[in-house]
């Protein structure tokens, strides 16, 4: 099993940034391939991005250029950094780990883009 820990997440204007972090423990982080996702009130839960074990990245097309997804292993720890924020951007960002039927959540994070 893999327990999963968010953190950074709060208010920020528009055009800010925010830098995400999923810290890991429990199991094998480096075996694990991590993603973001969020939920906006009254949305679906959307993937932001994703980040294989090898360091491969995929983003949805709304972020692409704006945030970025990173990985450290010794740290067993995922980043999600977003800039150029938007109002639209605002949602509880969740972490994701999965491998294979393997799958763990984190318990969020609100991100807030206002003035």
């Amino acid at each position: 099993q893999v327990q999963l820990v968010e953190s950074g997440g709060g208010l920020v204007q528009p055009g800010g940034s925010l830098r995400l972090s999923c810290t890991a423990s429990g199991s094998i982080f480096s075996s694990f391939h991590m993603a973001w996702y969020r939920q906006a009130p009254g949305n679906k839960r959307d993937l932001v991005a994703t980040i294989t074990v090898g360091g491969n990245t995929n983003y949805a097309d709304s972020v692409k250029g704006r945030f970025t997804i990173s990985r450290d292993n010794a740290k067993n720890t995922v980043y999600l950094q977003m800039n150029s924020l938007k109002p639209d951007d605002t949602a509880v960002y969740t972490c994701n780990a999965y491998m294979g039927p393997i799958r763990a959540w984190g318990q969020g994070t609100q991100v807030t883009v206002s003035s």
